[in-house]
């Protein structure tokens, strides 16, 4: 008999294409349209560590750049350690979160889900 092992987590961050066009549109009332996204993780939040979502104009330097949904995200190389195989989607409607990070990483996530702890 063997034992199944556990699929692999993907060494990349996703946004959904929802996700994606709410971008844009945030960007584009926010009079930013072109610009880039740049996901983070820093301390904090009731669970350890926070997501942080900024719209910029250029990456770091040691920014890990991925590309999906015709967007490019930037990844600081910290941030990425936790992010790896992290799903970025958009909820709407009338029980909608708005941003939802879909962390395979995560242990603990606190009940806004914008914190979480590994």
């Amino acid at each position: 008999m063997t034992t199944a092992r556990p699929k692999p987590k993907p060494l990349t961050i996703t946004i959904t294409p929802d996700a994606a066009e709410h971008v844009r549109v945030f960007a584009a009332e926010a009079g930013k349209p072109g610009t880039q996204l740049r996901v983070a993780v820093k301390g904090g939040g009731c669970s350890g560590l926070t997501y942080v979502l900024d719209l910029v104009n250029e990456f770091k330097e040691d920014d890990k750049v991925i590309e999906d949904q015709g967007m490019k995200l930037g990844i600081d190389r910290k941030s990425y350690v936790f992010l790896a195989g992290t799903s970025l989607e958009y909820y709407g409607g009338l029980n909608g979160k708005g941003f939802v990070f879909n962390n395979p990483n995560a242990k603990t996530t606190c009940g806004c889900g914008t914190s979480f702890g590994v």
